[in-house]
């Protein structure tokens, strides 16, 4: 039995503008950090906030996109802002574990996309056909020798005139990144060297830099993250 007072029990805002957000947390329940994005508000809450602008970015680009497909989703905390600028987000990871916890809070919070445990490097991802493709952090742990197969595959997972945003840490960065992002970043590259990787399989593609939560076309070499809006797959 609840021998609260009714004040106590459901507290009210001094300001009653504010007081749906306190009938929504005792309705609702209060939203929660992903597996991935948990780690980083705990240990660098600035990363969370990169994050997002990098989902940002990819969701003007893509807005009003039909049938979307994210390569690389990890716990899909960012894939929301993407969801709100296009019809329909595919969310894809090789990783199964991500991939429930994502799920698992989707069903939660009542913003379900589908989603697919899917290596990029075995194929397209099914059934293909997409309108946008977009992956972001993934590239650099690719090994350049299946670099090509990685940007193929995305380019072969849209319809002809597909667009696909790819993101990715330059190689200048890495002075400053961490060990533990060191250790799985395998193939970072410089500005010229990953529009060269793109242009392989898109007809069209437009560099942008991006430092910290800035995105710009500015000098390469002092990039921190690195766009790459590909346009017309090959």
């Amino acid at each position: 039995m609840d021998t609260r007072t009714p004040a106590a029990a459901h507290p009210r805002t001094r300001e009653p503008q504010y007081q749906f957000e306190v009938d929504m947390a005792l309705r609702d329940g209060i939203s929660r950090f992903g597996i991935m994005s948990n780690q980083r508000w705990r240990d660098d809450p600035r990363g969370v906030l990169f994050v997002l602008a990098r989902y940002k970015f990819v969701a003007k680009m893509l807005s009003g996109r039909g049938r979307v497909v994210e390569v690389g989703c990890a716990d899909a905390f960012g894939t929301r802002l993407v969801q709100q600028e296009v019809k329909s987000v595919t969310a894809t990871d090789f990783d199964p574990v991500f991939l429930a916890d994502a799920r698992e809070r989707m069903a939660t919070d009542g913003w379900e996309c589908d989603t697919l445990v899917h290596d990029i490097l075995s194929g397209p991802v099914p059934p293909g056909g997409f309108d946008a493709a977009y992956s972001l952090d993934v590239f650099e742990h690719i090994v350049p020798e299946q670099e090509d197969a990685f940007v193929r595959n995305i380019a072969k997972s849209l319809s002809r005139t597909g667009a696909a945003v790819i993101g990715s840490p330059s190689l200048q960065s890495q002075a400053y990144a961490s060990e533990g992002s060191k250790a799985g970043h395998v193939n970072c590259k410089d500005g010229k060297e990953y529009r060269r990787v793109m242009e392989r399989h898109f007809e069209n593609v437009f560099l942008f830099s991006m430092n910290d939560e800035v995105v710009h076309t500015g000098f390469t070499p002092l990039a921190h993250y690195l766009f790459a809006l590909c346009v017309g797959p090959k």
